[in-house]
């Protein structure tokens, strides 16, 4: 089943699921599902806050509680975490409020957070407030960018004819030039 059909049979389930897990393509889908009249675009938005909310508060402690033990066992991630747990030391709000919009760190930063032992209810506030403008802006890209692919479809409709001549011009012209090409003007063709 592919990400579209997803969306299209199971809608807010999948965008909830999704972005629990680490969906921002699901997300993106959702906007577009959303922009097409499929779904409503302020109840994708309050789907994804709620999963990416419930899962990286997840992440974040089982980080907290099993996060050293875990890193303890994996000496190929010390000096990642150590690099992570710096930035922490040195942007702490900025990171918690941007790893989200960091593809495919999603669902790791939450744990490290965790295990870098800052208080939950402070976790907590600034995920709510990231999560919001995640999930906001996310699914308002996949909103306009179908809103877009729209206009522009109506729009190619208009020249299509003049593009179809475009393309057919532009191919005449490479196949003279490959001909022109094996054969230049002067040298002898056919065997002369």
């Amino acid at each position: 089943m592919s990400l579209q059909e997803l969306v299209a049979n199971y809608g807010y389930w999948a965008v909830l699921v999704g972005t629990f897990l680490e969906g921002e393509t699901i997300l993106v889908l959702g906007g577009l599902a959303a922009s097409r009249g499929y779904l409503d675009l302020p109840l994708v938005m309050l789907v994804a806050f709620i999963g990416t909310v419930l899962g990286d508060q997840l992440y974040f402690y089982v980080g907290r509680f099993n996060g050293q033990k875990i890193l303890a066992k994996k000496p190929r991630w010390q000096e990642k975490s150590a690099r992570v747990f710096d930035l922490m030391a040195r942007h702490e709000v900025k990171m918690i409020l941007g790893y989200r919009f960091l593809y495919g760190i999603r669902t790791v930063t939450p744990f490290l957070i965790g295990a870098s032992r800052i208080h939950p209810l402070r976790f907590l506030v600034l995920n709510l407030i990231g999560s919001a403008i995640w999930a906001i802006a996310v699914a308002l890209l996949g909103y306009l960018f179908g809103e877009a692919f729209e206009l522009f479809m109506a729009d190619a409709k208009k020249y299509e004819i003049a593009l179809f001549g475009i393309i057919i011009l532009a191919a005449l012209v490479y196949w003279i030039y490959q001909r022109r090409k094996k054969n230049p003007p002067g040298s002898s063709c056919c065997g002369d």
